[in-house]
């Protein structure tokens, strides 16, 4: 009796498991075009200042190489990938890691993210990036109201390579830029929170950040690797 006692007292052994690595050609992973983030799944998102024109064509995004090119009627063609409706229908919970290595575009009003999306709402930005604030990575949790400007001219830049890191914690979401912890939000994702994942580049519109100039015709950011690690017991 004493030694079940002893043993129900014992701290569960835990380790961290990758249970989710991103290949962007899979279908069964990734659904191109279309997110129930934007109004009625896309194509067209123009209430948050976005020009993207959603395209499933495989060459905006399932090679890693997040593109977008200028239409003829002052829309842009976009890359979008998401888990939601996809065959896995994998979704991030709480407590997960999700780690990532990201290029980032140069072109002004390039609009890169990672972040999160469930039922209209569930939304952690792992990154957002605009050029014309190169040195500047957004990170915010929009589940309970918090963000950051994280700003490292030395690490952050148009053209450069960053590694992400971020812990979806239920009292408090943690990020890290190039291995150094950079934010605690004190405000977490509660015990119960799961999304599913998007991974896209918009196009600013203009209102908040500059819209692409005259002459841009194209513009990419890459997203090399991404996993989703969780804690399982041993």
């Amino acid at each position: 009796m004493l030694q079940r006692i002893v043993q129900r007292l014992r701290p569960r052994k835990t380790t961290q498991a990758p249970v989710f690595t991103a290949d962007f050609a899979s279908e069964r992973q990734w659904v191109a075009g279309r997110s129930w983030a934007y109004p009625n799944g896309g194509p067209i998102n123009p209430g948050d200042n976005k020009l993207d024109y959603l395209v499933a064509d495989p060459s905006y995004s399932r090679d890693g190489v997040f593109r977008a090119t200028r239409r003829p009627d002052g829309k842009w063609n976009a890359g979008l990938l998401t888990t939601e409706g996809s065959a896995e229908g994998f979704m991030v919970q709480t407590e997960d890691v999700l780690e990532a290595r990201v290029r980032l575009p140069g072109e002004i009003g390039a609009w890169p993210a990672i972040w999160t999306w469930r039922d209209g709402d569930q939304e952690i930005d792992v990154f957002e990036y605009h050029p014309d604030n190169p040195d500047l990575l957004e990170l915010s949790n929009h589940v309970r109201q918090a963000g950051h400007y994280h700003r490292d001219a030395a690490a952050v830049s148009p053209g450069g390579w960053v590694d992400l890191k971020v812990q979806f914690g239920a009292k408090s979401v943690t990020w890290w830029v190039n291995g150094k912890r950079v934010f605690d939000d004190r405000r977490g994702v509660g015990r119960r929170w799961r999304a599913y994942l998007i991974v896209n580049l918009s196009v600013s519109a203009g209102r908040y950040h500059p819209a692409p100039e005259p002459d841009c015709e194209e513009m990419s950011y890459e997203v090399s690797s991404l996993q989703v690690y969780r804690t399982m017991p041993r």
